[in-house]
């Protein structure tokens, strides 16, 4: 972690504060959202025009854009890139603030409903942070996974990678590390190294609560999922 991300270690007080975003996604925020991207029991199943494909994206606070616009959230600038190209694909934004591995395993089954094509995978800091058992976090993971191709086996998934700080011991930290690798190799899905890349841990790149990724933050995920992503559509 220390060669690939060494802003991110010198600073990991701040990385802290970021990845706790995703935790406790409830903190006062300095500039009032109107709304906050949520998928609660009235979020409509088919969003999109079913002619097109579909690239869902099952998330936590990240995914759901939180202090953000929805529109600044890095699947619609996904989205935005998609129409740039030509490419007849609808995303939906399935991000959830504050979801764990064990919730969006409970969560998922009724997201499936809706029509799928790409499945984006954006679950596990929070469990790490609550220094869940990672036993725990990786059969959740393998849930949703299965759960995905029982529906469809054709349904292509994309894993998207995260860190913790050391708090939780190096021993905790580099397994959990190593959970998103191993089940991208297991289950041969397609895998995002590290989703908050050349962001986490800098400060212009996070919002004044120092704790969320701002619109440039976002822009920069972009970066880091486009190249996974733009090979299966």
């Amino acid at each position: 972690m220390a060669n690939m991300y060494p802003t991110m270690v010198k600073n990991t007080r701040y990385l802290l504060l970021i990845l706790l975003s995703i935790y406790s996604c409830s903190a006062p925020m300095e500039k009032k959202v109107e709304s906050e991207p949520s998928l609660g029991k009235d979020f409509p199943v088919t969003m999109k025009d079913d002619s097109r494909k579909i690239i869902l994206f099952f998330g936590n606070s990240i995914t759901a854009g939180f202090g953000l616009d929805i529109s600044e959230a890095f699947p619609a600038l996904i989205q935005q890139r998609l129409d740039s190209n030509g490419l007849d694909y609808s995303v939906v934004n399935a991000g959830l603030s504050g979801e764990t591995t064990a919730a969006g395993n409970t969560r998922v089954e009724w997201i499936l409903e809706q029509k799928i094509d790409i499945f984006v995978l954006e679950l596990g800091a929070n469990d790490g942070l609550r220094g869940i058992p990672l036993t725990e976090t990786r059969a959740n993971l393998i849930s949703i996974i299965e759960k995905v191709w029982k529906k469809d086996p054709n349904i292509k998934i994309v894993l998207a990678g995260m860190e913790i700080p050391p708090n939780m011991g190096p021993e905790y930290t580099a397994e959990f590390r190593s959970i998103f690798a191993d089940l991208a190799k297991q289950y041969s899905i397609h895998l995002i190294p590290f989703l908050l890349k050349n962001v986490g841990g800098i400060p212009e790149l996070n919002l004044p609560d120092g704790i969320h990724p701002t619109s440039e933050g976002h822009a920069i995920i972009v970066n880091n999922v486009w190249p996974v992503l733009e090979p299966l559509l």
